[in-house]
């Protein structure tokens, strides 16, 4: 059962992780948040209405958490 709690525990962490890599990834300016243009650049099949309805504070850019919530 400690095993089991473990490997989940390192499980939940490695999906963080690559969530994070992958904001990065698509924040290009490194601004701490993703653009409409940032998020085309990198999903050219992202519509511009999937993007704000993830843009939960509409300040049209979307934060670590909007996006993460974007990609579930």
């Amino acid at each position: 059962m400690k095993r089991f709690f473990a490997v989940l525990t390192v499980s939940v962490l490695a999906v963080g992780a690559a969530q994070a890599a992958d904001f990065a990834e698509v924040d290009t300016d490194a601004d701490g948040s993703v653009s409409l243009d940032e998020a085309v650049s990198m999903m050219p099949d992202l519509t511009e209405d999937a993007f704000l309805s993830a843009d939960a504070d509409a300040d049209g850019a979307l934060s670590a958490e909007e996006f993460a919530s974007m990609k579930n």
